[in-house]
């Protein structure tokens, strides 16, 4: 839940990168469900593998924001250089007002208006941090999670015996033939 409501945030603000990177997370998630379901470890492997990529993604986007070594919160790089969007919450975070100044006298921006935002009680890029920061305390939850299933589904797998069950005593008894047996030559 926590993945769609960030999706839907990112999609607010046209932010392609995190808008791919959420999708492929969702789409991991229902399949390590899938896994714990149907009693699948390899996709349960896979999920555990994916919150890694995806505790690595939360830490970028945690660099990015709070502007660590030449990251600035200013490019275009979530928008895959395609427009100036920010982040939805740069302008809509809580006790923000808006204040649009119209842009008409500037031949070809008849349409666009200058935005300026005052009086938040959160900066936006905290919003992000947070945000990021209670997906990687998630992820790790569900890795440790992850973990201990595979080993409990692993550790049930190695535990049957094929032929006789569970049972310690199997209900039937296998004659063996003596060894002897097998060697002494048959005589037509």
């Amino acid at each position: 839940l926590a993945a769609l409501e960030r999706q839907v945030f990112d999609f607010l603000g046209y932010q392609w990168a995190p808008i791919l990177a959420n999708f492929l997370h969702i789409i991991i998630v229902i399949l390590g469900l899938f896994g714990t379901i149907q009693y699948r470890p390899r996709y349960i492997v896979v999920y555990a593998i994916w919150t890694a990529v995806w505790v690595t993604w939360n830490i970028f986007i945690i660099c990015f924001y709070l502007e660590v070594g030449g990251l600035s919160k200013d490019s275009e790089l979530l928008t895959f250089n395609i427009s100036r969007h920010q982040s939805w919450w740069s302008e809509n975070g809580p006790g923000c007002v808006r204040k649009e100044a119209s842009m008409s006298g500037i031949k070809g921006l008849d349409n666009h208006s200058y935005i300026s935002v005052i009086g938040c009680a959160l900066e936006y890029r905290y919003i992000e941090v947070m945000h990021s920061s209670f997906q990687i305390l998630i992820a790790l939850v569900g890795f440790v999670y992850a973990c201990y299933v595979v080993s409990v589904f692993t550790e049930e797998e190695d535990s049957f015996d094929f032929i006789g069950g569970f049972d310690p005593f199997p209900l039937y008894h296998v004659n063996e033939k003596p060894t002897n047996l097998l060697f002494k030559q048959t005589y037509l």
